[in-house]
């Protein structure tokens, strides 16, 4: 196999540190820009010893800096935006321009280079869906001024923007929509429901589950996911695709399922359900499995324990 010169946008986030190492394992050199706005030096500091990898503080919604136009790239994973509600809600204005100005500033890039480009979308594009599961096809059912919009509407713009730039400029593209995905490096703030069920019954708090806890997730192990993007990234196909695990789980059934891995006895509580939280998520990943040979590998009970372990260590438990 070749090797690359990669640039990889939100590298010191959650996806992006993994990718980072995978993408390493396999020979490749990169350079990984973050602002930091979510992402945490923490989650790549095991590389600071790597040769093949440099990590660059940036905001690329700014003209691009130096140290990125100066090279040339082969692949550019761009990964960067704030992914969690909590997130994203407290930074509106960032999530939106992350996701559409350094978006065409990174498409510009890569037709300058003839690089391969891969843009991280996500299942929030199909809204509240009221397809089930969700295949690539459907168009969402999205509130485009709701509490979520900020997030929603910028990944459904960044998905135009980039298959504007194919079509017009011929630009070589890849669009990936990820559905939730979980695993070590998850941020404990961010709301995220995993890691808040996992550090509140590590804790002995109360696991706060939103609403009855009847809404389901499909969650998807970092390292299938982080698969699943290489793979894409070096077929053929263009098109948006899915790319999580369709075991679906209520949300009520996590917190009981995380409150046994961790020996919790824990009580669950019940918090009203936020604005325009989704009341099904699923992917349909038909195309993924023919297109990529690409599914899951990863149990939820297996990925869950790893999960619990790494948070146990972290929290000294």
């Amino acid at each position: 196999m070749s090797t690359h010169r990669i640039l990889i946008t939100g590298a010191a986030g959650f996806l992006g540190s993994h990718l980072s190492d995978a993408l390493l394992a396999q020979g490749h050199t990169i350079v990984g820009v973050d602002s930091f706005v979510t992402g945490s030096k923490e989650n790549v500091a095991h590389l600071a010893g790597e040769k093949r990898f440099s990590l660059l503080e940036a905001d690329l919604v700014n003209p691009l800096p130096s140290a990125v136009t100066e090279k040339t790239w082969d692949r550019i994973y761009h990964l960067a935006s704030p992914a969690s509600p909590v997130g994203y809600v407290k930074h509106q204005i960032t999530t939106l321009k992350v996701n559409s100005l350094a978006t065409m500033n990174l498409m510009e890039l890569a037709q300058r280079d003839g690089a391969r480009i891969f843009v991280a979308s996500t299942s929030e594009c199909y809204g509240d869906p009221l397809e089930h599961p969700q295949k690539e096809t459907y168009w969402g059912h999205v509130n485009p001024i709701g509490m979520r919009s900020m997030y929603d509407e910028a990944k459904r713009f960044m998905e135009a923007a980039t298959m504007a730039y194919r079509r017009e400029r011929g630009v070589d593209t890849r669009i990936v929509r990820i559905f939730n995905t979980y695993g070590p490096r998850l941020a404990q703030n961010d709301g995220r429901v995993v890691v808040a069920f996992i550090t509140q019954a590590l804790r002995g708090e109360p696991l706060t589950v939103q609403g009855e806890g009847s809404q389901t997730r499909s969650l998807c192990y970092v390292e299938d996911e982080i698969q699943g993007f290489m793979a894409l990234m070096e077929s053929d196909y263009h098109l948006p695709m899915n790319i999580g695990n369709p075991d679906e789980v209520s949300m009520l059934d996590l917190a009981k399922e995380i409150r046994e891995l961790c020996g919790s006895r824990s009580e669950i509580i019940h918090t009203p359900l936020p604005p325009d939280d989704p009341k099904q998520r699923c992917p349909d990943i038909t195309l993924a499995r023919k297109i990529l040979g690409w599914e899951p590998r990863i149990a939820r009970q297996e990925g869950l324990a790893r999960t619990v372990a790494f948070y146990r260590r972290k929290l000294g438990m």
